[in-house]
């Protein structure tokens, strides 16, 4: 049996750690993680802490050397080459690599993107995918180039997304597709094997970095647009309403059709204007669109949690015919340049 790839990794988000585990645990594995690359810690949530990344804890669990440099400068790349590594893996690192560090390994560099390119370059692959409505995505594994995702392909994992897939749900599927992707993709990489592919760049497209702003909604969209773009920026940077003078998060939606509707208590047609409340069922709050009804399943409000509609609504009760304004929905990923 050849000797395992020695592998350095670069990334700093926990959608990595069902590789990094499969690497680590798994007998004959085709690489072996002999150190770890990772942001600085940084303040996180409400309390704005300084705690380590997901990677980093469980590099230190495993025992593994981590770096957190601020930027890659020459030292650090002399601090990667000290490894010998066969190849670098990046996923969600954070860092844009220059050509000296991209070409330390002896195999080279590659990183792992959520989506399948060239569709959805950029900054919030699995979100905007949801929220365009897409029925399917994956991770792809290609060479780095110096320019955004854009390097041949080596392969790629295709995963299905759900008419109730959130962005958070989606994230898990393709953090276990990166296992098989990579147990094809290694043992040819250690055999000189491995074919890269070049990208299309006519096909294209781009997404960017996500805003709170971008959780506006426009009931005058047709009712499946709404329930993807929901369902698409749950958690973050999350769907909100104003709804009786509080600002209701929104978890999960979908449209009638694909929801348990109390159809004999609607109008015919979907009825009342953009926004107005028909009613609710057992397991969801119906609001009219501009095209069919919206299924609201989960909410959330203000120093509340996510809670079922039934649940939420013995709390916070909407009456019938309550509208809840419309706002102009920002344009997510999908477009052929970004601004």
């Amino acid at each position: 049996m050849p000797s395992p790839l020695r592998l350095v990794f670069l990334g700093s988000d926990a959608i990595a750690l069902p590789l990094l585990d499969w690497l680590a645990d798994s007998v004959g594995a085709p690489a072996e993680v002999v150190a770890v690359f990772t942001q600085p810690d940084r303040p996180v949530g409400r309390g704005q802490q300084v705690r380590p990344n997901a990677i980093k804890s469980w590099a230190i669990g495993r025992g593994l050397p981590v770096f957190q440099p601020e930027k890659l400068t020459d030292d650090v790349r002399a601090q990667l080459a000290g490894f010998a590594p066969d190849v670098v893996l990046v996923m969600a690192y954070g860092h844009i690599l220059r050509e000296a560090f991209i070409a330390t390994p002896r195999l080279g560099t590659l990183n792992l993107h959520t989506s399948l390119l060239p569709k959805y370059r950029g900054a919030s692959p699995i979100q905007s995918a949801i929220a365009n409505g897409e029925i399917e995505t994956g991770v792809t594994l290609m060479r780095i180039v110096r320019e955004l995702d854009a390097g041949p392909v080596a392969g790629v994992e295709r995963v299905a997304v759900g008419p109730r897939d959130t962005a958070l749900a989606v994230e898990t599927k393709l953090a276990a597709a990166c296992v098989p992707l990579l147990a094809r993709a290694l043992p040819a990489l250690a055999a000189g094997t491995l074919a890269f592919t070049p990208q299309d760049p006519a096909a294209a497209t781009f997404c960017r970095k996500l805003q709170k702003e971008d959780g506006a909604l426009d009931f005058t969209a047709p009712a499946a647009v709404l329930a993807a773009r929901i369902n698409g920026l749950h958690p973050w940077p999350g769907c909100t309403v104003e709804i009786a003078g509080q600002t209701v998060k929104l978890g999960g939606a979908t449209a009638a059709g694909q929801c348990h509707i109390l159809r004999d208590t609607m109008p015919p047609g979907g009825g009342g204007v953009p926004g107005e409340i028909l009613g609710a069922d057992p397991e969801a709050l119906l609001v009219a669109t501009g095209d069919g009804q919206l299924c609201l399943l989960r909410l959330q409000r203000p120093g509340g949690k996510m809670l079922p509609a039934p649940e939420f609504l013995r709390g916070f009760p909407l009456p019938p015919g309550t509208v809840i304004q419309s706002h102009v929905m920002p344009v997510l990923g999908g477009v052929k340049k970004l601004r």
